[in-house]
């Protein structure tokens, strides 16, 4: 997914005709639970006719805005509709203001079968994407431009991103909400959610801020929340243990089997992530990188980032 689209904050939600209601509740969630941790997500319901549209599940839902001009920074999200068995039944009016949304500048995802109003538009021509697994073989005859991928959770095109069924839409918000405002604030969402962070296959590795989380210890996420916002600050096990209201011993027994590492371990992960991103995104020198994450000694920060990741400090500058 390109970084040069910044976020606005506008979250611009597509009803269509017979949305199944999680596929639009989860992801609407995730970003609303987004914004009142602060990042500052705006939702906006619209449909291709204003007014009501009548879910899958025979709720009626109301209230919805006509189709408003998008432009750069606009996160346009396309909830799945339950098709019919022929096929692809969209609305025109959807098309043909969907195919216009990316040139304008903005974002486009879908959620299950959402990604076949994209694919009516042509936004998928030649771009990986993924869908619902019972509509994949449909798409693939339907639209063979498109390449469709099964036994993945979600796809970044550029511009474009699809999901697979229902529960992965919120997987797919929760990249979104990492793309837009990084991962420590994403764990915090997902642990409002109460879900598992989860990636497909082709994505990078999970970052630490998610990788242990999936897990429901209060006093564990409190110490992972400590610790991820003082990166660069020394931690005794004892002031640890006070926070999550255990003893020491009980801290490193429950931190351990929790999150599979100690929380040294953890923290060392984190700076070390931290270091990772300071080397590739800015000038700073590596003994800059160092005191920034917490580390007194860069021949020290040198080996432990040789260890991790394999190569010395220096070969991790963009090329």
């Amino acid at each position: 997914m390109s970084s040069e689209n910044k976020a606005t904050g506008r979250v611009v939600v597509l009803v269509l005709p017979d949305v199944n209601l999680l596929d639009l509740g989860g992801p609407v969630q995730a970003f609303d639970a987004a914004a009142q941790l602060g990042a500052g997500y705006r939702l906006e319901f619209v449909a291709a006719e204003a007014g009501e549209v009548r879910s899958a599940q025979g709720l009626s839902l109301a209230g919805l805005g006509p189709l408003p001009v998008v432009g750069p920074g606009d996160l346009v999200l396309v909830p799945g509709p339950r098709l019919p068995a022929s096929g692809p039944d969209l609305p025109e009016a959807a098309v043909t203001w969907i195919r216009d949304a990316v040139p304008s500048g903005a974002r486009v995802a879908s959620v299950c079968t959402g990604a076949a109003l994209l694919a009516e538009a042509g936004l998928l021509d030649g771009r990986r994407c993924t869908t619902h697994w019972s509509l994949v073989d449909l798409m693939r005859s339907r639209y063979p431009r498109a390449r469709v991928r099964d036994a993945v959770l979600f796809v970044h095109d550029g511009p474009i991103s699809t999901s697979a069924g229902i529960a992965a839409g919120i997987d797919l918000a929760l990249s979104l909400i990492e793309h837009d405002h990084g991962p420590a604030l994403t764990a915090a969402v997902a642990r409002d959610l109460v879900v598992y962070l989860r990636r497909d296959g082709s994505q990078r590795q999970v970052s630490p801020y998610l990788e242990h989380r999936g897990h429901l210890h209060a006093g564990v996420h409190r110490v992972q929340d400590h610790l991820a916002q003082h990166l660069d600050l020394p931690h005794t096990l004892d002031d640890l243990a006070r926070l999550a209201n255990l003893s020491p011993r009980g801290l490193s027994r429950a931190f351990t089997a929790a999150t599979g590492c100690t929380p040294l371990e953890y923290h060392q992960r984190l700076r070390l992530d931290l270091a990772a991103n300071l080397l590739a995104e800015t000038t700073l020198t590596v003994e800059a990188v160092a005191t920034r994450c917490g580390f007194r000694d860069a021949r020290h920060f040198r080996r432990l980032y040789g260890a991790r990741y394999g190569m010395p400090p220096s070969a991790a500058r963009p090329a």
